[in-house]
């Protein structure tokens, strides 16, 4: 077993981590203070293995079935935002939809990807919206990358973040969303709620795996 004092969470930076669950491959360590589960730094993929990874997904726009998954984003944002607001969708991946479906709705998109749509341009703005599905739970420093998402929402502006969230010891050690070597941070109700504190943010979980941020 590695020594805790090892390990310090990537999220908030505090050394009060222990080991959560010892898995066949890697192991999985939560923060007492943020919840993070999180996969040491020492069992992540290669960036050309986690690419590799990625390039076997098959979701496209005209996948009826994606279209619906990512509905659970796109409702409870267009419930919040004005008629032409512009958005940024971070993460976009090889077959960005969610971007099209709100231009399909009369919104101005941008999208980033760190593999697929690279242009850092897009970072430096800020917008009406941002929208990261199925993204957080690939972040290897999250405590980087979610403060640069964050730094792209405008005053009045929302993030919404899709992702399953961890339950306890005994559902984590069942579940299967753990196995998928290209995750390596894990959320839960706490950890959001510890996020939304640290931005002075308005937290809403608007469904079981979509929760929205409100730059007030």
């Amino acid at each position: 077993m590695e020594d805790q004092s090892d390990f310090e969470c990537p999220l908030c930076g505090e050394m009060k981590t222990s080991l959560f669950l010892q898995g066949r491959r890697r192991t999985f360590w939560r923060c007492a203070v943020c919840q993070l589960v999180f996969v040491p730094a020492q069992f992540h993929l290669s960036l050309a293995q986690e690419k590799s990874e990625y390039d076997l997904h098959e979701n496209a726009p005209t996948d009826i079935g994606y279209r619906k998954f990512l509905s659970r984003t796109r409702d409870p944002v267009l419930a919040r935002i004005a008629p032409g607001s512009r958005g940024l969708d971070f993460g976009s991946g090889p077959g960005p939809t969610l971007s099209k479906m709100f231009e399909e709705l009369g919104h101005a998109m941008e999208i980033y990807d760190p593999f697929f749509a690279p242009a850092q341009s897009v970072l430096g703005q800020t917008y009406d919206f941002v929208t990261a599905t199925e993204v957080v739970e690939h972040l290897r420093n999250p405590r980087v990358d979610l403060a640069r998402i964050w730094s792209c929402v405008g005053q009045g502006g929302i993030l919404a973040i899709m992702t399953k969230l961890a339950l306890g010891h005994d559902q984590f050690s069942k579940w299967h969303y753990k196995n998928d070597p290209t995750h390596v941070s894990f959320y839960s109700r706490a950890t959001f709620r510890w996020l939304a504190q640290q931005w002075d943010a308005e937290l809403t979980f608007a469904a079981a795996d979509v929760m929205i941020l409100e730059r007030v």
